[in-house]
């Protein structure tokens, strides 16, 4: 990895950061690229959820509709 031009090592030793501190961070952390990742996977989850109450709405609708074709309210 490089920063700036310069390696990652030399940039953990001037913030005076062992490797394996740093590792870890990037374990834990991740990367901006699995920041960007999980936010847009936050966003597919809130969309999907919002689709699928969508779509009980319309069964739960149409369920009504054809209780009441048949009289049966």
């Amino acid at each position: 990895m490089l920063t700036d031009g310069r390696p990652m090592v030399e940039v953990i030793k001037e913030i005076q950061v062992t490797e394996a501190t740093w590792y870890r961070w990037l374990n834990q952390y991740g990367s901006e690229k699995n920041a960007e990742s999980s936010k847009r996977t936050k966003e597919l989850e809130y969309e999907n959820a919002r689709l699928k109450r969508l779509l009980a709405e319309k069964e739960l609708a149409i369920d009504i509709l054809n209780e009441v074709a048949k009289g049966k309210f």
